[in-house]
C-alpha cells in the first residue's frame, strides 16, 4: 500500500480513538480528576511512552536552528492544545465545543493560503462545505447550540485550541520530514510536561486516589495510551504523508464515528439524519483528499 493510503488509515484510526474516547473518558471528570489534572496525566504519560518508543529508532540531535520551531510546536500542539480544549470544555457546552472545533480545517486552509501562498482550490472548498454541512447536521440534531455570555469564555478558549492545532499541523510537517517523528514528539511532550506541571499542581493535590477503581485506571490508561500517545502517532504520520488541510479535515468524522459508537453501545439509534450526515462528511473528505495542489513551500 502507498504511503498516502497508510496516511488516510492512520488519520481514520485517530478519529476512531477520539470517538471511543467520548464514551470511555467521560466518567473521569469531575468525579475523579479535575481538567488540568487529567491533562497532566495525558502529557506525562505520553511523554514517557514517546521516550521509551524513541529508543528503538535512530537517534538524531535537534539542530539549534530548529529549537524555536520546536518550542512553537510544543506550546501550540501539546500545551495549548491540551489545556485550552479541556479548560474550554469545562466552561462551555459540549455541543458548542464540537461545533467550534469544526473551524479547525477552515483555519488550516486560510493559514496555508496566507503563510504558504497555496491557492485555495474550488473543489477543496466544496469538499469542506459538504463535510461542514454533514457535521453541523449531526451535531445540531443532537443538541441545542447557543453562543452566549455564560459560555463565551469557554467558547473563546475552544477557538484558541482550534487555532493552536492548526498552527501545529502546518508548522510540524517540515520538521516531521527532517527528524523521525518519535524523536520529535519526545521533545515536544517533554517541554509540554514541564509546562503543565505548575498549571496542574493545585488540582493534583486534591485527587481522590482512594476512590479510584480498576475501571478508573482503565479509563485513564485509555486516555493516555490511545487518546494521547497513539492518536498523536497516527496524526503525525498523516500530517507527514498528506497535506495539512487533508489531515485537519478528518476532524469532521468525529461526530459521525461517535454516533456509530453510541449506536453500537445501544446508547443511540440509526436515523436518516445520521445516514445523510455520514454521506455528506465522507463525500466532503473524498473531495478534499483527492486534490493535487502544487508542492507546499516549507515554513
Amino acid at each position: 500500500m502507498k504511503k498516502e493510503g497508510l496516511g488516510h488509515i492512520a488519520l481514520l484510526l485517530a478519529q476512531i480513538i477520539y470517538a471511543l474516547n467520548y464514551s470511555i473518558a467521560k466518567e473521569l471528570m469531575p468525579q475523579f480528576l479535575q481538567p488540568f489534572a487529567l491533562v497532566f496525566f495525558r502529557i506525562i504519560g505520553a511523554c514517557i511512552l514517546f521516550w521509551i518508543s524513541s529508543m528503538f529508532v535512530p537517534n538524531t540531535n535537534i539542530h539549534k536552528s530548529d529549537i524555536k520551531r520546536l518550542l512553537l510546536l510544543a506550546i501550540s500542539g501539546v500545551l495549548i492544545n491540551q489545556v485550552f480544549y479541556i479548560w474550554g470544555l469545562s466552561l462551555t457546552e459540549p455541543i458548542n465545543s464540537a461545533i467550534i472545533m469544526i473551524s479547525n480545517p477552515i483555519i488550516v486552509v486560510l493559514l496555508m493560503a496566507f503563510i504558504l501562498k497555496e491557492r485555495i482550490q474550488p473543489l477543496r472548498l466544496i469538499g469542506l462545505a459538504l463535510a461542514i454541512a454533514g457535521a453541523l447536521n449531526l451535531l445540531l440534531f443532537k443538541g441545542h447550540f447557543e453562543l452566549g455570555s455564560t459560555t463565551l469564555v469557554g467558547d473563546v478558549m475552544t477557538l484558541v485550541n482550534a487555532i493552536s492545532w492548526a498552527v501545529f499541523i502546518i508548522f510540524a510537517k517540515p520538521l516531521m520530514q527532517k527528524y523521525h517523528p518519535l524523536i520529535l514528539m519526545r521533545w515536544l511532550f517533554l517541554i509540554g510536561a514541564i509546562g503543565i506541571t505548575p498549571i496542574a499542581w493545585t488540582q493534583l493535590q486534591v485527587v481522590p486516589w482512594h476512590l479510584f477503581t480498576m475501571h478508573t485506571w482503565q479509563a485513564i490508561s485509555f486516555v493516555v495510551i490511545a487518546t494521547t500517545f497513539l492518536a498523536y502517532v497516527f496524526n503525525i504520520y498523516g500530517i507527514k504523508t498528506l497535506s495539512p488541510s487533508v489531515a485537519s479535515a478528518y476532524i469532521y468524522l468525529q461526530p459521525f464515528l461517535a454516533s456509530l459508537v453510541a449506536i453500537y453501545l445501544s446508547a443511540d439509534h440509526l436515523t436518516p439524519t445520521k445516514i445523510i450526515s455520514g454521506l455528506l462528511i465522507i463525500s466532503g473528505l473524498y473531495l478534499v483528499s483527492h486534490q493535487h495542489p502544487k508542492k507546499n513551500k516549507t515554513v
